[in-house]
């Protein structure tokens, strides 16, 4: 039997058409707990959900292994998460806003954030579970076999807990019966917004990860099919997805602006990485899909200047010129000690903004650019130096220590030396992110490092690596740019 084992036909039917029951039952008490406030109807709805939980961690393997028929198994399991999904995040959207309405009706921002967030998560669960589809029966259509990648099973692992888990946080009732299933249930109705923000959008990646993979997968079977050999139409398609990455890149200053006005510069300062690692994936995925090369009959110059590269130069205007700007405006003009209200805190502000758009356009108009290299410091550096001392001044602070004011005075020569050395156009910067990618090695040193964000020593250890990175030019100008323009490790085409 090649290993096969035979269990009873209802028990596999148990496990595979039992969530749907239960997540149904979950949203009845859902919504009787919104019309009541009552904490058994709400132990009842969580409990209801968790038992749907361990149904759908187990019912696939289940269904797939000892079930006489695992195709239809598998499309049956399929068929069920997208009627549990599509019940159970709409749900927990609607009883977010009510708990920010209801439970805690004076929110503060990071609850109105948070309840945003879930909004945004429940549309693109929504989004990928259509677009799965589609994506699955295009290739049934086209005599393909579909093929279920990794990280959409682990999608698939990590949706059920987060939908148990926000459940429980949405429809909290305080004060209720002093019972140990009560007292589980409720704790997860206080879970810290911190730990949320960070499963949500941990789970946010790997709904965009497994949108990505069926594109990688599936894409060119559709563009072949809805392009007709348009190769303009194909690429305005294909743009969208850069495009996208670009869009991250913006969102993510704009989050760290609004996180440094919580005070919360550490935190900001993580959004201006994740502001940097787009801004390295829109150009790559651009050049994977050939987007940077002109048309063969495009021969005018003009053509250079392309939508996604105007887009490109606003999010890094907004990531890494206003948003380091505006947060040191707001974390120097907030601190009241001697000696940082004579300086100009605002005039450098200004400054770095504006030099830092000059930079952009440099960048943009350069008509000798240098393979792999940079003209002058690239913004995104630049910017995670210059806000890197402002999570030590912070905690300074904070802390009422008397360095403080050394902090707050450093952070000032700091941005103008920044402002500065990102228009020496002939000191040649490397590519950060190249270097990374044809480096494993390096990549894991700086995935080893960031580990220090749970740490006090920050701010500490992100300057001491921007610090590096200032005086790599003694060392990296030697690279040949042939080899600093490489995405991988992998040999360029011409190489011999």
């Amino acid at each position: 039997m090649s290993g096969k084992h035979y269990i009873p036909k209802s028990f596999t039917t148990l496990l595979v058409y039992g969530r749907p029951p239960l997540v149904f039952g979950g949203m009845i008490c859902a919504i009787a707990v919104m019309w009541t406030r009552s904490p058994v109807l709400y132990t009842l709805g969580a409990v209801f959900l968790f038992i749907s939980m361990t149904f759908d961690l187990v019912d696939g393997w289940f269904a797939a292994r000892y079930h006489p028929h695992p195709v239809m198994a598998q499309l049956a399991d399929r068929i069920m998460d997208k009627v549990v999904y599509s019940i159970i995040f709409p749900l927990v959207a609607v009883g977010t806003m009510w708990r920010i309405h209801i439970i805690t009706p004076d929110p503060n921002r990071a609850e109105l954030l948070h309840a945003i967030l879930v909004l945004v998560l429940t549309v693109t669960v929504l989004v990928r579970d259509n677009f799965a589809h589609f994506m699955r029966g295009f290739a049934i259509r086209n005599d393909q076999d579909p093929e279920y990648s990794e990280i959409s099973r682990i999608r698939t692992i990590v949706a059920a807990p987060v939908g148990a888990l926000l459940y429980a946080y949405a429809f909290y009732v305080p004060e209720g019966p002093a019972t140990r299933i009560y007292a589980s249930v409720s704790w997860l109705g206080n879970f810290p917004l911190r730990g949320l923000f960070f499963i949500e959008i941990l789970f946010l990646i790997f709904n965009l990860g497994s949108i990505a993979m069926y594109c990688r997968k599936y894409g060119t079977l559709c563009l072949d099919e809805l392009c007709l050999g348009n190769e303009r139409l194909r690429r305005r398609i294909l743009a969208v997805f850069p495009n996208a990455l670009t869009f991250m890149n913006a969102m993510m200053g704009l989050l760290a602006i609004f996180f440094a006005y919580q005070g919360r510069i550490r935190e900001a300062y993580m959004f201006l990485i994740g502001a940097g690692v787009f801004d390295k994936l829109d150009g790559a995925l651009a050049r994977k899909l050939g987007l940077t090369e002109p048309l063969p009959e495009e021969t005018d110059k003009s053509h250079n200047i392309t939508l996604g590269g105007v887009l490109d130069d606003i999010s890094d205007a907004v990531s890494f010129c206003i948003a380091p700007a505006w947060i040191f405006y707001i974390t120097l003009s907030a601190y009241s000690g001697p000696g940082i209200q004579k300086v100009p805190i605002g005039l450098i502000a200004l400054s770095y903004a504006v030099l830092g758009i000059a930079r952009l356009v440099y960048f943009t108009i350069d008509k000798n650019p240098i393979p792999g290299f940079f003209k002058g410091m690239p913004t995104p550096a630049a910017a995670m130096l210059a806000v890197a001392p402002l999570i030590i001044f912070m905690q300074a602070v904070n802390d009422a220590s008397r360095w403080a004011g050394f902090w707050g005075m450093f952070c000032c020569g700091l941005m103008v030396f920044t402002a500065i050395i990102m228009n020496l156009y002939p000191i040649r910067y490397l590519h950060l992110g190249r270097f990374m990618s044809r480096n494993p090695w390096f990549l894991r040193l700086t995935l080893l490092l960031l580990l220090s964000v749970f740490t006090p020593y920050f701010g500490h250890t992100a300057l001491a690596y921007m610090f590096l990175y200032t005086l790599s030019p003694l060392i990296t100008w030697r690279i040949d740019p042939e080899i600093a323009a490489r995405e991988s490790r992998a040999k360029p085409a011409n190489a011999t």
